[in-house]
């Protein structure tokens, strides 16, 4: 289930006003990690190419690595799908023009078609480069289950 670690991408806060939901981030830091957490859940291609890094890498719950295209082949491929889903524990510092972004969320979906679920907990390294707000980096790690 190569597509499911996948799905912890983005700040993973799915709010109907991105800056009232992140009161403490920069407005255009809070826009974008909106927009990244629509363009996951729509498998948006463009909008993903503009919000992932060149350099992107995600070290996920599998334990594999992937480059911004794999992750973007993965997210838009035909019979993968994720549903809205809440974040816990949320974790926000903005230090400079790098912002930790992350939490614990239970992700659900289908994945080439076929159910999945997942309790992950996440991090994603966001960067302001050339202006705007980009995700560098994207850690995930399975939540044992009790």
């Amino acid at each position: 289930m190569r597509r499911l670690a996948i799905a912890v991408l983005g700040a993973l806060f799915i709010t109907s006003s991105a800056h009232a939901a992140h009161p403490g981030l920069p407005a255009d830091l809070a826009a974008a990690a909106e927009t990244y957490d629509q363009a996951q859940m729509n498998s948006d291609k463009a909008a993903l190419e503009r919000l992932l890094a060149p350099d992107y890498r995600l070290f996920n719950s599998g334990g594999q690595a992937q480059d911004k295209a794999s992750f973007i082949a993965d997210s838009v491929a035909p019979g993968f799908h994720m549903n809205p889903f809440h974040v816990e524990e949320p974790l926000e510092k903005v230090i400079g023009d790098t912002a930790l972004l992350g939490g614990v969320a239970t992700l659900s979906g289908t994945d080439g078609g076929k159910p999945f679920s997942a309790r992950l907990r996440f991090m994603d390294v966001w960067a302001k480069r050339e202006g705007r707000w980009v995700v560098v980096f994207t850690q995930a790690t399975r939540v044992p289950t009790s």
